[in-house]
């Protein structure tokens, strides 16, 4: 540190650039030593550092998503809307995400996806166990595009409808609100419709042990029946690796969110780990089977999905040698 009788003009060559600012900021804020606080200012930023990163790297995700809101602006106000009359107007938009979501799926969770084949042709509801974010479903709706051109129809709770800017992008792909009418209009039309049972309290609230939360959810089962479609399990393992929840064993916080009924826990990680998602064997309609029956049917299906392909509790340093390690291999 230099004396304050020493000038920082052009003849003080010997004094460095850094010190010279130091020296003036001590002057302006009238604080001495500033170069010590500075010091153990950047020693904290260090220490706290690889938190920071676990905070906001689920940003990313968020980040994706408005990029792709902003693309779909772009899209409608630069493609003739003669395309229209050809096909859907929004088919180039949707495949131009999909690949840019498969892109980063492939290359920051080497995502795969076992069992496509068990995709009908036609109509099918798919139900899934909810991660912490549904990111696995993301890549799901861009892999499905990509191989299969077929669209996915996804009812999501009612909090995602009241995200700033997202009406568009829920728009293009087929984000509906779950009412009995929606889902069931969807599979006599021939779509493919997807729903987690648990739902958000199932993202916060389940665990590395990835239990499944449904309560008494069975209105999905109903569906099925009255639309006379197969229900087909699903499940991405190491879903809970990726992005974890703070404060979801907290008993206030499980009040708040039932009360509140809004996602407000906050979340770490987005880790690189490796995700792969599998398609159960599909359930077969029979009218003879109940709604009660066929949910716990389903619940089972879904279930043995977990036992057989996510080894209990999971584990994040696990999931992420899973990236440089052999392949698996399934029975």
């Amino acid at each position: 540190m230099i004396n304050q009788n020493e000038s920082c003009g052009a003849e003080q060559i010997s004094i460095s650039y850094l010190t010279c600012l130091l020296s003036l900021l001590e002057e302006w804020t009238g604080v001495e030593h500033l170069e010590e606080y500075l010091s153990y200012l950047i020693y904290l930023t260090w220490l706290f550092m690889p938190l920071l990163i676990l905070l906001l790297l689920p940003a990313v995700i968020v980040l994706l998503l408005y990029i792709s809101v902003i693309i779909l602006h772009i899209y409608k106000r630069k493609t003739d809307l003669k395309e229209a009359y050809l096909n859907d107007f929004w088919d180039g938009a949707r495949q131009m995400l999909a690949t840019i979501w498969y892109v980063h799926a492939r290359i920051w969770n080497g995502y795969e996806l076992r069992g496509l084949e068990k995709i009908p042709d036609g109509p099918a509801l798919i139900v899934f166990y909810h991660g912490a974010t549904p990111i696995d479903f993301f890549y799901l709706v861009a892999t499905v595009l990509i191989r299969k051109k077929r669209i996915l129809h996804i009812v999501a709770d009612h909090f995602v409808f009241l995200i700033p800017g997202m009406k568009l992008l829920l728009d293009v792909f087929c984000v509906l609100h779950g009412s009995p009418e929606e889902c069931r209009k969807v599979l006599e039309n021939g779509g493919l419709l997807v729903i987690a049972p648990g739902g958000v309290r199932e993202a916060l609230f389940s665990d590395e042990n990835y239990t499944i939360m449904w309560r008494n959810r069975k209105g999905f089962a109903q569906v099925a029946i009255d639309a006379k479609v197969p229900i087909i399990p699903m499940f991405t393992r190491n879903v809970r690796e990726t992005i974890r929840i703070f404060g979801g064993r907290i008993r206030f916080l499980r009040s708040l969110y039932e009360y509140l009924r809004l996602p407000l826990l906050p979340v770490y990680g987005n880790f690189p780990v490796k995700l792969q998602t599998y398609f159960g064997d599909p359930i077969p309609y029979d009218p003879n089977v109940t709604a009660e029956e066929l949910t716990e049917k389903a619940k089972n299906a879904l279930q043995y999905l977990i036992d057989k392909h996510q080894e209990i509790p999971g584990n994040v340093w696990r999931a992420l040698m899973e990236r440089v390690t052999t392949e698996r291999k399934d029975d």
